[in-house]
């Protein structure tokens, strides 16, 4: 009964997953400020695009739960 059951991640994996995703992140964010830069939006305007882009809320949202479950082993 000492091993865990396959389904539950290991730390080091649930480290990689965040790791990836931040990367995901990193690149959708500079993506969505790039197209707004180009689109000669003002600063205010692509922060609140940012802030509001669904997709960048839930990937932070995934990441928080990853962190939590990480943090919880």
């Amino acid at each position: 009964m000492a091993d865990q059951p396959s389904d539950v991640p290991t730390p080091q994996e649930l480290q990689e997953s965040i790791d990836e995703l931040a990367a995901y992140r990193d690149r959708l964010y500079k993506d969505v400020v790039g197209l707004g830069k180009k689109l000669r939006l003002s600063q205010k305007k692509i922060d609140a695009t940012v802030a509001e882009h669904p997709e960048l809320q839930r990937l932070d949202e995934i990441m928080g739960q990853l962190v939590a479950q990480k943090n919880a082993h």
